[in-house]
């Protein structure tokens, strides 16, 4: 984690030269700080940091308290922020380079939203759509909170009665064809 001082000196964790790190960085040197990204986040009430400190944190050489955060996790890939950024600076795309860099650096934690990210992607791998049932049932478990769920089961039996919520997804055609897009996708993050 960083340090800081009475003064607001901070210590820095920098990222080698050429790699991911430094690619976001030098992406990101071009914020104004102007805060249209928090305005236009639909997750930032949410966040431990608005999207706009978030791009500070990477500004500054801040690597271990951006990681330690769970803002980059909580975006829902809206592209809201890119469309309205006046820079026009790739402000998805970079988070989802954020998502990838923490995970080959180990900064993944224990924290319940990238539980839920797991939780999301493992479903869509195995059934080549989301089945909310099951996925929420992993979620839950994943967190070692069996009887959370419970909280919820009256809007649980509202969604049901409503035709909303479907115990049983068939599973679709062409899995296989996903399962190759997630190989696929392994392989250039591995070969980048």
């Amino acid at each position: 984690m960083t340090s800081e001082s009475q003064t607001g000196s901070t210590t820095h964790i920098s990222g080698e030269a050429g790699g991911p790190w430094h690619t976001i960085r030098e992406t990101m040197q071009a914020c104004m700080q102007c805060g249209t990204c928090t305005g236009s986040c639909v997750n930032a009430h949410a966040m431990d940091y608005t999207p706009r400190q978030m791009w500070r944190l990477v500004q500054l050489d801040d690597k271990a308290e951006l990681f330690c955060s769970k803002t980059f996790w909580l975006c829902s890939t809206c592209y809201y922020c890119t469309l309205r950024c006046p820079r026009g600076l790739p402000l998805t795309e970079t988070i989802g380079a954020l998502k990838r860099t923490a995970v080959a650096e180990g900064y993944l934690d224990e924290s319940a939203s990238i539980k839920f990210y797991q939780a999301f992607l493992d479903s869509v791998r195995r059934y080549g759509r989301v089945r909310e049932t099951e996925m929420m049932a992993r979620y839950f478990m994943a967190l070692k909170a069996p009887i959370k769920p419970m909280q919820f089961t009256s809007l649980g039996v509202k969604l049901l009665l409503k035709g909303k919520l479907h115990p049983q997804v068939p599973r679709f055609f062409g899995t296989g064809k996903l399962e190759a897009l997630f190989r696929k996708a392994r392989e250039v993050e591995a070969n980048p």
